[in-house]
């Protein structure tokens, strides 16, 4: 029963450090927004990225910088050995995923015929 207050503790602790990720995140939008208002208008604030069709936010820019924001809260909860265990881990998935990519397309290589195929017409009445 001991386990519950502390347990109820460390989910309060990261709605906490959730809350200030989207606070910190919405000063950022904020920030982004006046002074991409008082740049010029050349080229948009983000390269070659379209502005959206009112001259303000697109849709879901704040969603996606919130997400950021406590994707990085995450990744600095994360000690930094299991940091590069993961970098690591995720390095070789996509070693895994090139090779099966190449043995699929070599099987499809062989599965061509070498020598061209009789076709016959069959007349349609």
């Amino acid at each position: 029963m001991s386990e519950q207050p502390l347990h109820d503790d460390a989910l309060e602790a990261l709605r906490e450090r959730i809350r200030e990720a989207r606070d910190a995140a919405q000063r950022v939008a904020d920030q982004a927004t006046a002074a991409s208002a008082t740049t010029s208008r050349g080229a948009p604030a983000r390269g070659w990225a379209t502005p959206a069709p009112d001259g303000g936010e697109r849709p879901g820019d704040r969603e996606l910088q919130a997400l950021l924001a406590i994707a990085d809260i995450v990744r600095g909860l994360v000690p930094e050995d299991l940091q590069r265990q993961i970098v690591e881990l995720v390095k070789e998935l996509l070693l895994l995923l090139r090779t099966l990519i190449d043995w699929s397309v070599d099987r499809l290589d062989r599965r061509r015929p070498s020598e061209p195929t009789d076709i016959q017409d069959i007349p349609i009445s």
